[in-house]
């Protein structure tokens, strides 16, 4: 059943619209004809019964046929080659790409988990991991992925030459995609089922593209994920926070100033914004 929504809770629910025609989908075997005739025969006749008696209109049925190799690889059609900032490019694996000269490639195949570009959360932060690097805080930098999802972030900065990976995700289904995709571009991740804070100390960037939500609700946790600084501009760990709708965005400011973050940069596409935030010292939260 199709029927029209709405979304709620940052994207993450979906309401449907009451009163808005729906779409009933139904997928017959064709290897028996005969049978499947029978049967969209008698869709048509139960579905005229309804109509005769005026209980509720009713839309033409439509037939199509659906190959097989379709399910397998349609869906792939939608996933193009796609460059971000002037040198992340990410490669689904089944497409063909002639590098350039500085490219970093990353090679996906997102599977279930989500990651793949094409969300505007993901490009911001793929395109301020890449301004990082230019600022030369990505090489040698230890790496936190927070929420990781297919691991493209964290793969991304493996490429780009930071040199302790690790990621985690509360959906099992995203931490073995991160592995699976990390192998593929041989980059070295520890990836893990599970959620802030972690065990291991504090590290040089966290990157976390979650929804505000969670970024509210999580501050604390990552400003004390992050390598404190001497208290001096530039000089603590940094975060990169994405999945923020802009009328969101007050409220995760004051969480994190709360935590002791400091905000030091922001992107904005559409209506999602990313927040590059300091923890410049050891700041009491208040």
């Amino acid at each position: 059943m199709e029927q029209p929504f709405t979304t709620e809770q940052e994207g993450l629910a979906a309401v449907p619209v009451e009163g808005m025609p729906a779409t009933l989908r139904a997928y017959l075997p064709a290897l028996d004809r005969a049978a499947a005739e029978a049967a969209i025969a008698e869709v048509r006749e139960r579905l005229g019964h309804p109509t005769a008696f005026e209980l509720r209109p009713i839309g033409e049925l439509r037939i199509r046929a659906v190959h097989e190799e379709d399910w397998a690889t349609a869906w792939k059609e939608h996933f193009p080659v796609m460059r971000l900032g002037s040198h992340i490019v990410i490669k689904p694996t089944w497409r063909d790409y002639e590098p350039r000269s500085g490219d970093v490639i990353v090679a996906l195949d997102p599977g279930m988990a989500f990651g793949t570009g094409l969300h505007p959360t993901t490009r911001l932060c793929l395109v301020g991991l890449e301004r990082w690097h230019e600022a030369g805080l990505v090489r040698g930098a230890s790496v936190l992925d927070v929420g990781c999802g297919s691991g493209i972030l964290a793969i991304a900065a493996g490429l780009l030459g930071a040199r302790h990976l690790r990621a985690i995700d509360t959906d099992p289904v995203a931490v073995e995609s991160t592995r699976e995709n990390a192998r593929r571009n041989d980059v070295a991740i520890v990836a893990t089922v599970g959620s802030l804070p972690v065990d291991e100390g504090p590290v040089d960037l966290v990157l976390a593209n979650l929804v505000a939500s969670l970024l509210v609700d999580l501050a604390a946790e990552l400003a004390t994920a992050l390598r404190p600084g001497d208290g001096s501009p530039g000089s603590g760990g940094r975060l990169l926070a994405s999945g923020i709708f802009v009328d969101r965005e007050a409220e995760v400011r004051r969480a994190f100033a709360a935590a002791g973050l400091r905000v030091v940069g922001r992107d904005q596409e559409t209506d999602w914004v990313a927040l590059d935030a300091e923890r410049p010292g050891d700041v009491a939260p208040g």
